[in-house]
């Protein structure tokens, strides 16, 4: 497809992480960066407040918007709205869900953890991805509640002690003196944001899966490839806070986008 228009969407800063690989595997698109910091964790609401928000909400971006496709980049609003959303438009959806496949195929040792908000490890759909591809490995969930704030505190340049990461990571390191994790899933858009740390921080090292390269692999299956030589104009960031920094204006430079504004109120 000819210059798409792919919108991606997140309750906070972790899709930029998503983001940041489409905007490689189509940079002739337009992207759009719509986040719903208003509401944000997700995780700490129950799941009909979240869809009383999240398919309105849409229906107000995708009418500002006018997306060719749209790219749900959160776990928990891929597994608890993403049907309501396909129902409600016919644009199409690629969603977000813990790269839990890949990496119990890719383990050696068969222990494998992954490293979620509290609300995604606790959801049945991960439950079933378990017990459908856990492929024989020990599977450890860790749910983290403060991991992804402190993903946006870091990327908005404030202080994040090493030990608040720590804390957070040390319960996907697993050893039993015969087998210990050597594939962690990465199972919120937040996390990558602080891949560099947690290589740093971890007592041993280990794979660490993010969705994000499959993401873009899959929006390009379906727009197609780039136009050679065709770079789109910077992309757009929507806040539903309208509360933009002017740390957060340097962090989205520096992931290609412009100046912020506010989404559409609901």
């Amino acid at each position: 497809m000819a210059q798409p228009t792919i919108l991606v969407f997140d309750s906070g800063l972790g899709g930029l992480t998503v983001f940041r690989e489409i905007a490689k595997a189509r940079p002739d698109a337009r992207l759009v960066y719509a986040a719903d910091d208003a509401f944000f964790p997700y995780g700490a609401h129950e799941e009909a407040a979240l869809v009383a928000r999240v398919v309105p909400l849409m229906g107000d971006l995708i009418a500002r918007v006018a997306p060719e496709l749209v790219v749900i980049a959160c776990n928990t609003a891929s597994t608890i709205v993403l049907p309501q959303l396909r129902a409600g438009y016919a644009v199409p959806f690629v969603g977000t869900v813990p790269a839990i496949k890949p990496a119990c195929a890719g383990s050696k040792t068969k222990r494998v953890s992954v490293l979620g908000t509290e609300a995604t490890v606790q959801r049945e759909y991960t439950m079933g991805l378990i017990r459908d591809f856990a492929q024989g490995c020990d599977v450890t969930l860790v749910g983290s509640a403060r991991l992804a704030p402190l993903a946006e505190a870091a990327l908005r340049a404030e202080p994040v002690a090493d030990a608040e990461i720590v804390a957070e990571l040390a319960p996907c390191f697993v050893d039993d003196g015969a087998r210990r994790t050597d594939m962690v899933v990465l199972a919120c858009t937040h996390f990558p944001l602080l891949l560099e740390r947690l290589t740093r921080l971890a007592p041993w090292p280990v794979g660490w899966i993010d969705p994000a390269p499959a993401i873009a692999r899959r929006v390009v299956d379906l727009l197609g490839p780039p136009q050679p030589g065709v770079r789109a104009e910077p992309a757009e960031a929507l806040f539903t806070s309208g509360r933009v920094s002017a740390n957060l204006a340097n962090a989205l430079s520096a992931f290609g986008i412009k100046a912020a504004a506010s989404a559409p109120a609901i």
